[in-house]
């Protein structure tokens, strides 16, 4: 009977320690997601904001590019910081518990959600400057530019619905809206200002 127990215990711990392990995979996967719709909707948006003052491909491309390693940076910094802030309270908690016993490996790694977090971000920016960077024509790119990102749009607006257990739909509009007023807004504000001589 106790060796019953036991096993039952056993089998308990191991469906939750597997639970727990899916949870965590698709709590990264999410905000991968996240950041790399950031990246893309943050480098498409500046590239529209220069494009509206500027027609010159090159000048484009160099925004959008300066926009992937400066928001790739900010992102691997914001998050080292925020996992290490969590792993610290974390390694408190399990000395507390445990008396001075830590299991490291079971902690999050600050480097790793760094990475990850650049990647992300990097992944989702490069789909602007790839839709620019061969087209010469103006308004043929600026064209190319929004369905490259509408695109990518609707590829992680599904993601992200999938990943949150969230409705598809409404899911897919959030984001295309979002993503298509940003740019929007940025290109009207930068042409409001270029054509005031600033």
């Amino acid at each position: 009977m106790v060796s019953n127990n036991n096993n039952l215990n056993l089998d308990m711990e191991k469906d939750q320690e597997t639970t727990f392990d899916y949870s965590k995979r698709a709590q990264w996967l999410r905000a991968a997601v996240l950041g790399a719709n950031d990246g893309l909707v943050s480098t498409a948006s500046l590239m529209m904001g220069i494009g509206a003052v500027k027609q010159d491909v090159r000048i484009m491309l160099l925004t959008g590019f300066a926009g992937l390693v400066a928001g790739a940076c900010s992102m691997a910094i914001g998050e080292f910081i925020s996992v290490y802030s969590q792993y610290d309270i974390e390694v408190a908690q399990m000395k507390r518990e445990r008396g001075g016993e830590t299991k490291k490996e079971k902690l999050p790694s600050p480097t790793q959600a760094a990475i990850a977090s650049a990647l992300a971000f990097t992944l989702g920016a490069i789909v602007p400057l790839l839709a620019a960077a061969f087209v010469k024509e103006y308004k043929v790119r600026i064209g190319v530019i929004v369905a490259a990102v509408t695109l990518a749009l609707v590829m992680f607006g599904w993601l992200g619905a999938v990943l949150g257990k969230a409705p598809v739909v409404k899911s897919l509009v959030r984001v295309l809206i979002g993503g298509w007023l940003a740019m929007a807004i940025t290109f009207g504000f930068t042409k409001l200002v270029g054509s005031h001589g600033l």
